[in-house]
């Protein structure tokens, strides 16, 4: 028969959704499940954007532009000034989602066997993209012991090879919840400046930043324009994860001008989502201080938990609503999947991310997962007192 190709044979599976076939068979046995899994928020989506598309009165949903409406753009550009990031409309391309424009990025900048530096643990997407697009995953490995801060330059250094074009950091970080300081921003545009690599940083998380610290964005940084590119989504920042509305900014016009061949083979992002999340952008500030309150609640809650089962080690989220854990345990996945087959508390159990897909290093992650406060703070406490019980009985 026919065979697949090489390619698709090494794209990775996703951490984050690789288990949904046993949550599956254990919720139609009547458990419920508690998901622990997945970045998707409870928040309700500002009522500003439902609107936007049940009271629009379009008689053809017709193709937008290629690089997204131009009303959009510049209402985008507004909202970046707003976040001392100073970009015109023709430095920003509308995607479908934050991932199409990582998408863009790595094809624009990268041939078969050219190389990214990323920082692990990392978005487990980032290693499906890189495979899609022919790029190596070189990774820098951050400790949970030092809450994975910035790696020190040398070990950025010690990888740098000619085939190296860029470092790649998701900032606050998915799956950490890592915020790196204007300092760290600053140490890494002085190495990619000295190497002439591109900076990518994944920002769409860039709302949720706890305990009085702020973003510090790479496009805020003097001397970067050219080696700047940002990846940033609608899905987070308004509760809006259907809507798969991205962008792709930066200041360099040779990316914008490569990465626009690339979203004409697409044709347009969609008509609909970008109506929505043009009137996202009328979201009071109110809304998001309400969120990030929240969040903090959440996050407290949750390690506040943790921290009560013996021999767990917790790396604490600066921002985003990410956690990694490291638990008593040699392998995360086989437990992973033991929860949703095998253990059950008052018919109940949970479902959480095995860490190992979050790294590119072989044999790093095994005992970690990744834990999304997505929840309201019963449900945290309720799946956090379920994850206890049940180390007790596995480990037994």
């Amino acid at each position: 028969m026919p065979l697949v190709s090489q390619k698709g044979l090494s794209m990775p599976e996703s951490p984050i959704r690789k288990l949904v076939p046993y949550a599956e068979e254990a919720k139609k046995k009547g458990v419920k499940v508690i998901h622990l899994n997945i970045g998707q928020p409870d928040i309700k989506t500002p009522q500003v954007a439902l609107d936007a598309v049940k009271n629009n009165t379009l008689d053809v949903i017709a193709y937008s532009r290629t690089e997204g409406s131009e009303e959009y753009r510049e209402k985008l550009a507004a909202y970046y000034a707003k976040n001392d990031i100073h970009v015109t409309a023709e430095d920003i391309i509308v995607t479908t989602g934050g991932s199409e424009a990582l998408a863009f990025t790595m094809g624009s900048i990268a041939d078969n066997g050219d190389e990214i530096i990323i920082p692990e643990p990392f978005y487990a997407n980032y290693n499906g993209f890189a495979t899609a697009t022919g790029v190596k995953v070189v990774p820098v490995i951050s400790n949970i012991d030092s809450n994975f801060a910035l790696p020190a330059i040398e070990e950025f250094e010690k990888l740098i090879t000619p085939k190296t074009k860029a470092i790649l950091i998701c900032n606050p970080g998915n799956p950490t919840g890592y915020l790196y300081t204007r300092e760290e921003i600053k140490k890494l545009a002085a190495i990619v400046k000295k190497h002439d690599l591109f900076l990518i940083a994944d920002e769409v998380y860039r709302e949720f930043t706890y305990d009085g610290k702020e973003h510090y964005s790479i496009l805020q940084e003097e001397g970067l324009e050219e080696h700047a590119i940002i990846v940033d989504s609608v899905s987070k920042r308004y509760s809006m994860c259907g809507a798969r509305i991205g962008c792709l900014v930066t200041k360099n016009q040779d990316i914008i001008k490569t990465a626009i061949k690339f979203a004409q083979a697409r044709l347009s992002p969609p008509t609909y989502a970008q109506i929505a999340s043009e009137a996202a952008l009328e979201t009071p500030q109110s809304y998001f201080d309400d969120v990030k309150e929240e969040y903090v609640g959440r996050r407290n809650l949750l390690i506040e938990e943790l921290e009560k089962i013996e021999g767990i080690k917790i790396g604490k989220p600066q921002g985003a609503f990410y956690c990694i854990a490291e638990l008593p345990i040699t392998d995360a996945d086989d437990f992973a999947q033991w929860l949703l087959e095998d253990f059950r508390l008052n018919n109940e159990t949970v479902m959480v991310a095995p860490a190992a897909g979050f790294y590119a290093s072989e044999g790093y992650g095994k005992n970690q997962i990744r834990i999304a406060y997505v929840l309201d703070k019963d449900n945290l406490k309720r799946a956090v007192n379920i994850l206890k019980e049940a180390l007790k009985s596995y480990i037994a």
